[in-house]
């Protein structure tokens, strides 16, 4: 990606302020008129490597700023383990004192309630939700066989006649 020093400093200005013609004038570029300096920043930012350039520098902040999945379960695992820990001011009569404090029980089971959200299958409730939904969409199968005929031995059977004939490992 090749700038000119004004080039990058248009952009970098541009990525701070959003204002393409503010951008361009304290970038050093002459500049006539305002107007004139409008029409110019408005055909710099159409330079494939300056777009480049802006793109990879806004890329490279939001994923500074912005925590990923990945860092919030780490964190929430941290919290779960007491790895965690916060400053908390106590009053020692006309002083205050900072110490560091580890989670409390309270904040280990929001943290542990949290990262299992990420893993339903693990939570017995969502398990049985998730066995529900099964169930309705075999049925639902089951139905549309029978009323178009493409049972898997095309002969007319009941759902009560289907369910008798599976084994404890299919229910």
């Amino acid at each position: 990606m090749k700038l000119t020093s004004k080039q990058r400093l248009f952009a970098d200005e541009y990525i701070k302020s959003g204002n393409a013609t503010e951008s361009y004038i304290k970038a050093g570029y002459s500049v006539k008129t305002n107007s004139s300096a409008k029409a110019a920043s408005s055909r710099l930012l159409t330079n494939v490597n300056l777009k480049t350039y802006i793109d990879a520098k806004m890329a490279e902040i939001e994923s500074h700023k912005i925590a990923d999945a990945k860092e919030v379960l780490q964190f929430y695992t941290r919290v779960l383990r007491e790895e965690e820990t916060e400053e908390v001011a106590l009053p020692t009569g006309d002083d205050v004192v900072t110490v560091e404090k580890k989670p409390s029980f309270k904040d280990r089971l929001t943290a542990a309630k949290e990262l299992m959200k990420r893993y339903p299958l693990n939570d017995p409730l969502v398990a049985a939700q998730l066995k529900k939904l099964q169930a309705e969409a075999d049925t639902a199968e089951w139905k549309r066989n029978e009323l178009t005929g493409d049972n898997a031995n095309n002969e007319s059977t009941t759902l009560v006649d289907d369910i008798g004939g599976m084994s404890d490992d299919d229910h």
